[in-house]
């Protein structure tokens, strides 16, 4: 990478060998997914051998029930996990930016790093033990707890970088005008930091509905996931089912996150639009 100025500025150029570098670094990480994407419309059974255009593997997945109920499962699963996780992240931010001082607060933030940055085996096994502690019988509620659990984690770190660079002045604006601490929060503070909301909970759905670790850990007998079915079936040779399978959590991850970018862009849009 080469720098040169020009007029007082300067300005970087990719060389051949950062562009060759960036090229099969991007290869690298989304060529197999457009595999999976590929041959899931292939009309062979055989995953390696192209057999011509078809959509006979999504009538056979939306015809496997096994499957169909574990999609199910991880859905609701991801939504109601991501809700759970978001409204706990949002207060976790608020207490962790609002609360300057207070007993106990380094060990708090430290905390909520822990389980971002702890291998996903831990927080399983750990979970586990807790469930079998306290006597909590394992299925769709631990599953739930769980992933909450770590959810909540990402979300609070998101939206207390927003707030860390909130504008407070705005805040005090609708105090001198008269209105309580619910309503700033609700048509002030909110609205602002909604995109940071929104982006928090597609990532918390998204981690949910991928997990395998940690829901191999907590589930129990009648709560298998959409990860774990896959995970078992592919253990015993990859179909054109389980590529068509894939291909339709991919979609639904990029349609989750496709609308966090896009929430945030049109706020930071309207906020351009706003300054002189």
């Amino acid at each position: 990478m080469n720098e040169t100025g020009a007029g007082g500025g300067a300005q970087r150029h990719f060389s051949w060998i950062n562009k060759i570098s960036v090229g099969l670094g991007v290869a690298f990480i989304y060529l197999p997914i457009l595999l999976v994407i590929a041959f899931s419309f292939n009309n062979s059974r055989l995953v390696t051998i192209w057999g011509g255009f078809s959509l006979k593997w999504y009538g056979t997945l939306f015809q496997n029930i096994q499957l169909l109920d574990s999609a199910w499962l991880s859905f609701k699963l991801a939504c109601l996990s991501a809700t759970i996780a978001t409204v706990l992240g949002v207060l976790a931010a608020l207490t962790l930016v609002r609360f300057r001082i207070f007993f106990g607060k380094a060990l708090f933030n430290f905390l909520l790093m822990v389980p971002i940055i702890m291998p996903g085996m831990i927080i399983g096994l750990a979970l586990l033990l807790f469930f079998v502690a306290i006597g909590l019988p394992r299925g769709f509620y631990t599953l739930l707890l769980s992933h909450a659990t770590f959810g909540m984690c990402f979300v609070a770190v998101i939206v207390q970088a927003r707030l860390a660079n909130f504008d407070r002045s705005l805040e005090e604006a609708a105090f001198d005008l008269g209105s309580s601490s619910l309503q700033t929060f609700r048509y002030v503070t909110l609205p602002l930091i909604f995109p940071s909301i929104l982006s928090g909970w597609a990532l918390a759905f998204v981690l949910s509905l991928d997990d395998l670790i940690i829901s191999s850990l907590t589930t129990g007998p009648n709560a298998t996931t959409l990860p774990m079915r896959i995970f078992s079936q592919v253990r015993l040779g990859v179909t054109p089912e389980i590529n068509a399978a894939s291909t339709l959590m991919i979609l639904a991850v990029v349609l989750c996150l496709g609308l966090g970018m896009m929430a945030q862009s049109r706020k930071s849009s309207k906020l351009k639009g706003t300054n002189p």
